[in-house]
């Protein structure tokens, strides 16, 4: 018998280039889960920069998931700095953050479970997109 505490809470982090569409986040997320034998029901939320807020792909991934999708300041992502696996420097210079999807996953999963949070996948890179899972540590 299964207790929804046992359950763990993963949050996916993402990042992407104007105009991905959602069915290349989509890809992106089914190869990581899929590799990662995460099934789609653990994950909880999504996450992203507030600079993606009104970026179509994102919200379409998110509705067709029927998840919510929440988003960071630059400022709320930087503290999550040290515990990135990359650091992208053309990322920092377009957002103000070195890690759009790590920081973003690793934000909403402290967020959620009131607790540390640390990557569980790491930074994954599809096309136009990047993505990462956090949960509890």
């Amino acid at each position: 018998m299964t207790h929804d505490s046992a359950v763990p809470t993963f949050v996916v982090g993402l990042g992407c280039q104007r105009g991905c569409p959602a069915s290349t986040l989509r890809a992106l997320l089914d190869q990581a889960l899929q590799a990662h034998r995460i099934e789609l029901e653990a994950v909880k939320a999504l996450a992203s920069i507030d600079l993606k807020r009104d970026e179509p792909g994102l919200q379409e991934l998110a509705a067709q998931l029927a998840l919510p999708l929440l988003y960071f300041s630059s400022e709320q992502l930087a503290s999550y700095q040290q515990q990135l696996s990359h650091h992208s420097q053309i990322a920092y210079e377009r957002t103000g953050c070195y890690g759009v999807a790590e920081s973003a996953a690793l934000a909403l999963a402290e967020q959620l479970i009131q607790a540390p949070a640390k990557l569980l996948i790491s930074r994954q890179k599809y096309a136009q997109a990047t993505l990462a899972l956090a949960g509890a540590a």
